[in-house]
């Protein structure tokens, strides 16, 4: 029972599977919390560790590309019987399990920060994100046009979705005002942006699983997770550590803490039509300055954070791939010039995050990790890149890049293509 697969005991693991096994002969499994936890965990962490083993992959963030990518073919080639794959899309579509996730780790990553540096942090990262996006766009143009993709397509399909903050925050919407200005189909132009989404943020992973090897090597260059020297985090050891642990009462208050924040930034979209996940971020970061947690508050805090992070990324990651990524949208992009236009937009995008970091005194690798969750696909995206580059602390800056940086990209992109008219 010790010999685990990621938190899995083997014997447990071999239940599950045998459970699933029952229930596909069946023809219907349960799609609620319960099955939701067993099959995500067996299969993600399955997956995840696989992805740990594999040599030199393993250093480019695979254990996350696996545990994505692989449950999304296996659905896609039939090879995942019916029944669980509608389980897990109905549990993850129904239960806002991916929303959970990114609470908790934003809200336990800011109340776990130096207070100190955190309203630095968060005024720093524009710069390299700003100057990231415009050499991206430079870039990715100038590559598309030169391998005969023509610059208005290399600009609306490719460049722009990229960078638009993933599907349901950029895809549809830019396909949504492609379509009422060129009075084209909106489901044709959202399939003709979508590969690019996905392919940048599968691209965003790679580079960050590279980064987190190379931070390996040149430890100069990174501050494991921290985005600015000086910046620590506030848990703490020793006997100190033990007078704040956190109870388990105080990491469920916590919790509830964490849920409430989340539900606010919901009934401000709802209302106001605010960034969800931008509020709540605004939230934390203003009880964190204004104190309003107490200390061992923060800790239960942190505390969910942790846990999040090392129990439910690769069960999440596992759920994406099944529910959210159609692998025959991955796969419609494959072709030399896409691909090149692509791997050339992310890699200008993340190593001018690297280079204008040393100007804002800001550590190299993480403000090109954060840079990179700006093409990826949405909060999945942030999830997978931040997994695979071992820096999910960094998630509320990642919002930030995402949620921000992509609602300008869209107002942006729809301004102009109103402006030029429609794309051939």
């Amino acid at each position: 029972m010790d010999f685990r697969i990621g938190i899995v005991p083997l014997p447990v693991a071999i239940v599950v599977l045998a459970i699933a096994a029952v229930y596909v002969r069946i023809g219907k499994a349960p799609s609620d919390i319960l099955m939701g936890i067993a099959l995500l965990a067996t299969g993600g962490f399955l997956c995840g560790e696989i992805g740990k083993r594999v040599p030199i992959l393993r250093n480019l963030g695979f254990a996350a590309i696996l545990a994505t990518f692989v449950p999304s073919y296996l659905e896609y080639a039939g090879l995942l019987p019916a029944p669980l794959v509608k389980s897990v899309t109905e549990f993850t579509d129904n239960s806002n399990f991916l929303y959970l996730f990114i609470a908790s780790i934003i809200v336990g990553s800011i109340l776990g920060m130096d207070r100190r540096v955190l309203i630095s942090g968060f005024l720093k990262i524009f710069a390299p994100l700003i100057v990231g996006s415009a050499v991206a766009f430079v870039v990715g143009c100038s590559v598309g046009t030169a391998l005969g993709l023509g610059f208005r397509h290399t600009l609306f399909k490719i460049v722009v979705p990229i960078m638009a903050g993933g599907v349901g925050e950029g895809a549809i919407p830019l396909s949504v005002g492609y379509a009422q200005f060129s009075h084209q189909p909106q489901g044709d132009l959202f399939a003709e942006v979508l590969p690019a989404v996905m392919l940048g943020s599968l691209t965003a992973i790679i580079f960050a699983g590279a980064l987190n090897f190379i931070g390996k090597r040149y430890p100069h260059l990174t501050g494991e997770g921290q985005l600015q020297p000086g910046e620590h985090d506030v848990h703490l050891t020793g006997e100190e550590a033990l007078k704040l642990a956190p109870s388990p009462q105080t990491v469920g208050a916590a919790v509830v803490m964490v849920v409430t924040l989340f539900l606010l930034g919901g009934l401000a979209q709802k209302l106001w039509n605010w960034p969800g996940p931008v509020v709540m971020l605004g939230l934390a970061v203003l009880m964190k300055l204004g104190r309003v947690a107490s200390p061992k508050l923060e800790q239960g805090a942190y505390a969910n954070y942790q846990f999040f992070a090392a129990c439910v990324t690769y069960p999440l990651l596992f759920a994406i791939g099944v529910a959210k990524t159609p692998w025959e949208k991955l796969i419609a992009a494959f072709n030399l010039p896409t691909v090149t236009t692509i791997v050339c937009t992310v890699a200008a995008l993340m190593g001018t995050g690297f280079v204008v970091a040393r100007f804002v005194n800001m550590y190299p690798i993480e403000a090109a990790i954060v840079n990179g969750t700006h093409s990826g696909q949405g909060g999945t995206g942030d999830v997978a890149i931040l997994s695979a580059g071992n820096r999910m602390q960094l998630m509320p800056f990642a919002q930030i890049a995402t949620r921000i940086g992509g609602a300008i990209t869209v107002t942006l992109a729809l301004i102009a293509f109103a402006k030029f008219g429609g794309v051939r």
